[in-house]
């Protein structure tokens, strides 16, 4: 497919427009999140609005290597492509699926999990990296649940969606009990997780 056709479909999950490098740490945490969700392009040298405005693709190279290298863990790979139209380059850096999941320095300078949500790249929880630990190393699903599982699960029902946040407030529980009950019943497919730029719901349904 064309660049012009591509960029004329917007961003999305796996494609973000960047008009200009001048913060590193969002350019990581873009790379992050394409690796941890589907792979995608970034398209640097083009506006939100879709209009070309141009890079010059070895410096843009350079930078975003230096992104990934200091901002990201473990550290993105990338391929890139230089596209010409007319008298502008833009530069698109593609980053492929991860089989490991991986993070990126936030402003305050702590590793933080990044996922692309449409088209936006969403920071993930402690309860989305719990899941990607049972994802890696498994957990069995107990043929019955006890009290206390059922008791979230009937919580998550009457207040869905609910926030972990709610949750806590709702049920007797610490939190950090909550957090792995949480995180086993959606890797189960008992509850579901849906993260959007609003925040990060649980619903049994």
């Amino acid at each position: 497919m064309e660049l012009k056709e591509r960029i004329s479909q917007g961003e999305g999950s796996r494609l973000d427009f960047m008009f200009r490098i001048d913060d590193q740490r969002k350019i990581a945490r873009t790379l992050v999140a394409f690796a941890n969700s589907y792979g995608g392009s970034l398209l640097i040298g083009v506006k939100d609005n879709g209009k070309i405005a141009g890079v010059n693709p070895e410096e843009g190279f350079y930078m975003i290597q230096e992104a990934a290298d200091m901002f990201t863990k473990p550290e993105v790979e990338f391929e890139s492509k230089a596209w010409q139209e007319g008298h502008h380059f833009v530069l698109e850096i593609i980053v492929e699926k991860s089989e490991s999941k991986h993070k990126a320095l936030d402003d305050d300078g702590k590793l933080r999990s990044y996922v692309r949500i449409d088209d936006h790249t969403l920071v993930g929880n402690k309860i989305l990296d719990k899941i990607w630990q049972l994802e890696k190393f498994g957990g069995d699903r107990p043929e019955s649940f006890d009290e206390d599982t059922l008791g979230v699960i009937q919580s998550i029902r009457e207040l869905q969606p609910v926030t972990i946040s709610q949750l806590y407030r709702s049920i007797s529980l610490s939190k950090n009990t909550v957090d792995g009950m949480v995180s086993m019943l959606v890797f189960w497919n008992v509850i579901s997780m849906e993260m959007n730029k609003s925040g990060t719901f649980y619903c049994t349904d």
